[in-house]
């Protein structure tokens, strides 16, 4: 610890900066919560909308989350709303890969997804954080059961290569790291506090109250405030009946040097971001379900295989042209406004007539390239050989990211496991090969982790990369600071009778709350002007 640093006369947000540099946002948080201080947060709900849409036509570009939500709460108020959906199915990036699911991308292979009845993956948004209320606002009023989604799994592994140190190479469990870094930072803490070490004009009962906190996390002594490991972190061998193996045997912590060599501890955070929490959600049997109970409910009003080509606006219509994909013949349908859905990515290669303002905002909005493997493994050796239920497996590895373990139907025969999550080059790189080599990456990546086990338990693969998506060309929509400042307000904006909606108009940019409230804030707009006009 820097003494000098800590010697200087400074408030407790001075402190509080400091204590950051040395333990992270967890130990801030901690420092915070031992003061007496603390944070909250709102809930959202769709928006009242008062007076009557009777009368009123609107044509929504898109069957994704966003339209039809749009769809669902403008019927509400008596707009007839048509939905216009290029795909034979409804729910846009919000889709689950089971048996018989088809997906070819552009300039790849037919795929079709041959799971066992009953096991999936999804390949689109695959868990609902506890604060996107939004989201759990249409799961609680259609009905939509959930079960957790486990997100943060202390017994599943780390796994890094080409580190510094012994840890390299090792599937390391992620309690040993997250116990030992945090025990050891706080000795060094609880150490510097008590020999007096930070002449800060601090009270003695703010020291106090730190020192009992750092105690009290369970890592030190509270005799000398040393770190000398913890149940937490695992034993070598577990505490059990009789004498043998009785109290078992505590296991031995990593050094601190390790630990900072390995680089494994920058993936350790105490205090989770806003949409990475600890306690997330699925629907039961895939995340399809929430599309299609949104479906059951306006699928009436969706128009499937119209593929949108051209948007025109004339006095006080919105004139929508394209192609019926069933038999490849034209279409032309006006309303009094549009709501487009479409993603910026496909929205900027369609023939507009929006200004040159509108169509350059459009035009600033980059998309992430990602990609998605599912593993069908004919044994749950995560669970019976690793004792692992759910959880993300975390590696440095190239082009394979997070390998995550499935949150479903426990100790069942089979599973299916995430076997890549990547973003950006490396995803571009991985969706380059054929589905045959993106499986062999997949599971010689697996194999290093669980040997014996990954490559022999793989019966058959399902995988998707978004930029290679006909109707989505990207992830999800990818933001810099001078397009937020500038095109963002613009595309907020109605441009004549049209509307934009979806998650690229959200700060939640790849979840499906992104989409809806995006669709809230937007068909509040539509009607506003709905109502003035």
């Amino acid at each position: 610890m820097n003494d000098k640093l800590l010697s200087l006369p400074q408030t407790r947000r001075d402190f509080l900066m400091k204590v950051a540099v040395m333990g992270g946002t967890g130990l801030v948080m901690g420092t915070m919560k031992a003061w007496g201080m603390d944070m909250s947060s709102r809930a959202v709900s769709p928006p009242m909308l008062s007076g009557s849409g009777n009368g009123k036509t609107v044509l929504i570009l898109g069957a994704g989350l966003a339209g039809m939500t749009a769809a669902y709460e403008l019927g509400k108020v008596g707009y007839q709303c048509t939905i216009l959906e290029a795909r034979d199915f409804a729910g846009g990036r919000c889709q689950t890969a089971r048996a018989g699911f088809r997906l070819t991308e552009l300039g790849g292979e037919e795929q079709q997804c041959r799971f066992d009845e009953s096991y999936y993956i999804n390949h689109g948004p695959w868990r609902i954080p506890f604060n996107h209320q939004s989201t759990l606002h249409y799961t609680r009023e259609f009905g939509v059961p959930l079960e957790t989604f486990v997100n943060d799994n202390d017994a599943a592994y780390l796994y890094f290569e080409d580190v510094d140190g012994p840890l390299a190479n090792k599937p390391v469990r992620q309690f040993e790291i997250k116990a030992d870094l945090r025990g050891q930072v706080n000795e060094l803490l609880a150490k510097s506090i008590h020999a007096s070490q930070l002449d800060l004009p601090l009270t003695g009962d703010d020291k106090k109250k730190l020192l009992d906190y750092l105690v009290n996390e369970g890592y030190l002594s509270a005799s000398d405030f040393s770190y000398q490991g913890t149940g937490g972190r695992g034993y070598k061998v577990n505490p059990g009946a009789g004498t043998e193996p009785g109290p078992g045997e505590a296991s031995d912590p990593l050094a601190l040097k390790d630990l900072l060599a390995s680089g494994m501890g920058h993936v350790y955070r105490s205090v989770h971001s806003f949409t990475q929490q600890a306690t997330m959600f699925q629907p039961v049997g895939g995340m399809d379900r929430i599309a299609r109970a949104f479906e059951q409910r306006v699928g009436n009003r969706i128009r499937y295989g119209m593929e949108v080509g051209r948007i025109r606006q004339h006095g006080d219509q919105v004139i929508i042209s394209g192609k019926q994909l069933a038999d490849n013949g034209d279409f032309e349908l006006a309303a009094d406004y549009c709501l487009c859905t479409i993603p910026l990515s496909v929205l900027r290669h369609i023939d507009t007539d929006f200004s040159p303002t509108f169509s350059d905002a459009i035009g600033q909005v980059a998309y992430e390239p990602t990609c998605k493997i599912g593993l069908q493994m004919k044994r749950r050796f995560w669970e019976e050989d690793h004792f692992i239920y759910g959880g993300h497996i975390r590696t440095n590895l190239k082009g394979i990211g997070n390998i995550s373990l499935p949150s479903d139907q426990w100790q069942s025969a089979k599973g299916v496991l995430l076997g890549y999550y990547n973003f950006g080059a490396n995803a571009a790189e991985v969706s380059a090969k054929s589905l045959e080599e993106r499986t062999r990456f997949a599971l010689e990546a697996g194999e290093k982790i669980f040997p014996g086990a990954y490559q022999s338990s793989c019966e058959s693969s399902f995988s998707v990369a978004w930029h290679r998506v006909k109707y989505n060309l990207g992830g999800w929509a990818e933001w810099n600071d001078q397009a937020r400042a500038t095109a963002y307000p613009t595309l907020l904006n109605a441009e004549g009778r049209v509307l934009l909606a979806g998650e690229h108009l959200s700060y939640l940019t790849g979840w499906m709350a992104g989409a809806i409230e995006s669709s809230w804030q937007q068909m509040a707009k539509l009607h506003a002007m709905a109502q003035q006009a």
